[in-house]
């Protein structure tokens, strides 16, 4: 039996369906009828070549929802829940990390282990059926996977997907007090993640800064008590709007979530002296920017933070999280459009125009929207 997939051969290329030979069950490996897989803004810098160790020709995808068709010495997920045949569930993208590097061992920092591989990412179709953008995804043995809590849909999941969990953890690294005035700079996925769990974790004032309006809006609807458009407002309106809202200090918190180099000196000059700015929207390179270290940082004492990607922790407490909130965490409302397999390469082109909010494959459906 064959299972179809969208591949993407090389960058800048066309995007291809093959037909791919269905798995051989490993001891320790689960196969999953493929629900949805999103459609990230990572995946248009790898379509483009913008990312290192990209396994050409792969299946994109690295963060999906399916259903368990098959399991092979397997009874539980990874933290414990009782895993069957039907079962929907979620998994951690990031695998074979060797758990004794300096990374993984002392620095616990597995995200940066040097043996770290990803679904959908630096796994190529020569390795099997490891992205979502395929009617099946293979889990090797030691993926970790999360049955879905039951108040979660597979839209709820998909529709914040890896900006879910990326939002979850550059809030955690903030360092976030009860009664904190937030920025969130950029209303994708990412920033409307960030907007949701910094209400949650007790911001006093959450602003948004992105576009369109559309964003803006579920921008509120995630949290945020003030919104401030890049398409409207100029600069120096929108950091003396941050102003006016603290007293003249500035922000306590500032997310970067928006991918733009020219965000950073412009979120540098919303936080308040001895503020935290966290740069989480920066996961491929988009260039540098000018930035005055004496009086952007030094001088104002800021805490500046990166926080490339995510760990299972933030899958697991995201997902924790949102299973409680969830009547007050609208993520299945982020979804703009559906796209079959063979509309793959129109979703890369609506998220690289920002045409719509999330994208998802669902390998079920034969045209382009829902």
């Amino acid at each position: 039996m064959t299972v179809r997939a969208a591949v993407m051969t090389a960058p800048h290329a066309p995007i291809e369906i093959w037909n791919l030979d269905e798995p051989t069950l490993e001891p320790g490996s689960i196969l999953l009828e493929t629900i949805a897989s999103e459609v990230c803004g990572t995946d248009v810098h790898i379509h483009h070549g913008q990312l290192a160790e990209v396994a050409y020709p792969i299946i994109p995808g690295h963060v999906s929802v399916g259903r368990v068709l098959e399991l092979r010495d397997v009874e539980t997920d990874a933290v414990g829940v009782p895993l069957s045949k039907g079962d929907v569930v979620t998994f951690y993208d990031v695998h074979e990390v060797c758990g004794t590097c300096y990374f993984c061992s002392v620095a616990k920092l597995q995200n940066r282990c040097p043996s770290r591989r990803v679904y959908g990412i630096t796994y190529g179709v020569e390795d099997g059926l490891l992205g979502g953008w395929a009617e099946q995804i293979y889990l090797k043995p030691g993926v970790r996977v999360m049955k879905l809590p039951d108040t979660l849909s597979a839209d709820d999941v998909i529709g914040g997907g890896c900006g879910l969990f990326t939002g979850f953890g550059a809030v955690e690294r903030t360092g976030l007090l009860l009664g904190d005035t937030v920025v969130v700079q950029g209303s994708g996925p990412v920033g409307l993640s960030a907007a949701a769990f910094a209400t949650l974790k007790g911001a006093a004032n959450v602003v948004v800064v992105g576009a369109p309006m559309a964003r803006l809006e579920l921008a509120r609807r995630m949290g945020a008590d003030v919104v401030l458009s890049v398409e409207t407002d100029e600069p120096e309106y929108r950091t003396q709007a941050v102003r006016e809202l603290t007293a003249g200090r500035g922000a306590d918190v500032v997310v970067e979530a928006s991918g733009s180099p020219e965000a950073v000196p412009q979120g540098l000059d919303m936080v308040r002296d001895g503020g935290t700015y966290i740069i989480a929207g920066h996961y491929t390179d988009a260039g540098p920017v000018p930035i005055n270290p004496h009086l952007d940082i030094n001088k104002k004492h800021v805490d500046i933070r990166g926080q490339w990607g995510t760990d299972f922790a933030h899958v697991v407490r995201g997902l924790t999280m949102f299973a409680k909130y969830h009547d007050r965490l609208p993520f299945a409302d982020i979804i703009g459009a559906r796209y079959g397999l063979d509309k793959a390469g129109e979703a890369l082109a609506d998220v690289e125009a920002l045409s719509v909010t999330k994208a998802i494959i669902d390998p079920k459906l034969y045209a382009v929207r829902s």
